[in-house]
């Protein structure tokens, strides 16, 4: 066995112990409260998630609930864990990063591209009350939506598209935030984000590694900053057909702007919406 694996092990395997342990000397709703005060100081905290409010909304969010039975044990621990077709649920301190960047504040209208368990949109719903979010997979998009729903997250909207196109009914957002690695920024979110607005998203190689990427719309142009080196899964749909078409005429893996077609529509799973 190698040795990076073998700590990766000892690791997950110290995360179980500690759960069981605090099972046995406290109520469930105890344990878990606990764990994630223990999140927010240990990965958060310590680290460079200074937003007050950001940090307050993470130790609220019953990660827990957004992952199997078979993980929840391990639902506060510091790295992604999977979920349904393939997905994962972001590791808590990506989480937290990506929305302290995006600044948001009271009644702004954000977009998620990419629900996968809602966990995120259950985030922004704590610092705002107008989340939109698009799910490529229908079964995620059903499952994310019931669970939103019976966790009373109302001011959540969950659509089953391709989230490339946005969601231009109710453009412009003053916020997007993409949770899966593209090799460029579609051009629709752009569109559909306000001047000034805030876009997020994991650029680059959708392979390998990608750089996480805060865009600005200034005077209609975006206005690029570089963030940290991260690892997402890739986004799929249009956005994967345009990286294969790229790839196949001798085009490199790299970041662009490209133009794309109008959105057609199909069936939406959406969380009270109002």
């Amino acid at each position: 066995m190698k040795k990076g694996k073998f700590f990766v092990i000892i690791f997950a395997l110290s995360g179980v112990l500690a759960f069981v342990y605090l099972l046995c000397f406290g109520g469930e709703d105890e344990v878990y409260t606990r764990l994630r005060k223990e999140m927010v100081q240990r990965q958060l905290a310590a680290r460079d998630i200074t937003d007050r409010n950001v940090l307050d909304t993470m130790g609220k969010v019953p990660r827990h609930l957004f992952v199997s039975k078979r993980h929840r044990s391990q639902a506060y621990e510091d790295y992604p864990l999977p979920i349904e077709e393939g997905q994962t649920i972001s590791q808590p301190y990506i989480v937290a990063l990506m929305t302290q960047y995006l600044k948001l504040k009271k009644g702004e209208k954000v977009l998620e591209i990419g629900t996968g368990s809602g966990y995120q949109a259950a985030v922004l719903a704590h610092l705002t009350d107008k989340v939109y979010s698009i799910e490529i997979r229908e079964n995620l998009a059903k499952k994310a939506s019931e669970t939103l729903e019976r966790l009373s997250y109302n001011q959540v909207c969950v659509k089953w598209e391709d989230g490339y196109f946005g969601w231009e009914e109710f453009a412009p957002f003053d916020a997007i935030i993409v949770t899966c690695a593209a090799n460029h920024v579609p051009s629709p979110l752009l569109d559909q984000l306000k001047e000034g607005g805030r876009l997020i998203i994991p650029l680059g190689s959708t392979l390998y590694f990608q750089t996480l990427t805060l865009i600005t719309k200034t005077k209609g142009k975006p206005k690029v900053k570089h963030i940290s080196g991260v690892r997402f899964v890739p986004m799929t749909g249009e956005a994967e057909k345009r990286n294969r078409k790229q790839i196949a005429s001798g085009g490199q893996d790299q970041d662009n702007i490209v133009s794309s077609p109008k959105c057609n529509h199909k069936r939406e799973y959406r969380v009270n919406y109002r």
